[in-house]
């Protein structure tokens, strides 16, 4: 495919109202903050609520560490997680890219692609339509909370033609 013909996705800042209707912007939010620990300790409350699906699932957390994309990158895929949500919070001080898409039918609509700052997570509600963790730039680990249980809980689609994200700004 060449970049004349790719159907080319626009890189977004990521926001809580923009993101809203795919999950939650885990951040660092001034309207949700309440001191604790005598004062001594910011605390911000209820960024994000984890899903979890049947019997003897379990919320988990884990340390993803994502290799960097090269640009121009094609989506050529999305996956998405019936059984629980997913988030993923930077723990290396660098941007990260979210593509989401609604769902047409059962099966992903035109990805919206997102820049998530070094200070944001994204909590992605059950059965939201994502691409798989896009670190740029370099070797980034996430803190990642999922779901741990029984049940098929990956359902995966694969685009006929590919969409391109050209060079990002980190």
């Amino acid at each position: 495919m060449t970049l004349s013909s790719a159907l080319i996705l626009a890189v977004r800042p990521l926001t809580a109202e923009a993101f809203a209707q795919f999950g939650d912007v885990i951040e660092a939010d001034p309207e949700r903050m309440r001191l604790i620990n005598g004062g001594t300790t910011e605390r911000f409350h209820g960024l994000a609520s984890p899903e979890v699906i049947g019997e003897c699932a379990r919320v988990i957390l884990n340390i993803f560490r994502g290799q960097p994309r090269s640009f121009p990158y094609e989506i050529d895929m999305m996956e998405r997680h019936p059984l629980g949500s997913q988030s993923f919070s930077p723990l290396s001080g660098r941007s990260f890219l979210v593509a989401v898409s609604q769902d047409r039918d059962g099966k992903p609509g035109v990805p919206q692609v997102f820049l998530a700052e070094p200070h944001q997570g994204v909590n992605y509600r059950c059965n939201v339509w994502h691409h798989p963790l896009m670190a740029i730039g370099a070797v980034s680990d996430f803190l990642v909370a999922d779901r741990d249980g029984p049940g098929n809980n990956l359902e995966e689609f694969f685009f006929d033609a590919p969409y391109v994200i050209l060079e990002p700004r980190p």
